[in-house]
């Protein structure tokens, strides 16, 4: 990474002999941040190794190309909850709109950890289809859940109380 080899690092994506060679690839690809890279970290997502799946779901975040939001949104029906946390997470640093429906099928995951994810990403994505789920996950089991589902309803503008927000610029005279 600090030589800036983005040809090496690819190829060492690709390394069968040491999943941490391709983990640590995935996430100096993620640090440089080059779109061009999208299309081998997309690959990685279907690497035997979950460290080198979540490393290469996290550089696609980083990266933030609306290419990866669709790959991404598969990786949400993974059986690790660890995958479908850093799947959530990086589709709200993406912040393209195709990822709502996906995420908020995982306003419902059995792991709270995915949900407040998925809260998360929700609230940053900005899109409006998402209140009335947001709205019906503020009766979350999870405290944590619940601080993530408000956060992002008040991003969307929303009160829990479900009164539509103000702004002062947008008052009435």
């Amino acid at each position: 990474m600090a030589k800036g080899d983005i040809p090496g690092l690819v190829s060492a994506l690709g390394y069968q002999g040491f999943w941490r060679v391709r983990r640590d690839a995935a996430a100096a690809l993620g640090q440089i941040g080059s779109a061009a890279d999208v299309e081998s970290l997309i690959d990685a997502l279907e690497d035997d190794n979950a460290s080198v799946r979540i490393a290469a779901i996290t550089a696609l975040g980083n990266i933030g190309d609306a290419a990866a939001t669709g790959p991404l949104a598969a990786t949400l029906g993974s059986q690790a909850v660890d995958i479908r946390k850093a799947a959530a997470d990086s589709l709200g640093q993406i912040g393209d709109p195709a990822a709502v429906e996906a995420l908020v099928i995982c306003l419902k995951d059995v792991s709270w950890s995915v949900r407040r994810a998925a809260a998360s990403a929700l609230g940053r994505i900005g899109d409006a289809r998402a209140a009335d789920p947001l709205k019906t996950a503020f009766d979350d089991s999870d405290a944590n859940v619940r601080r993530a589902v408000g956060d992002a309803l008040a991003a969307l503008g929303w009160q829990p109380n479900g009164q539509r927000s103000v702004s002062k610029a947008n008052r009435p005279g």
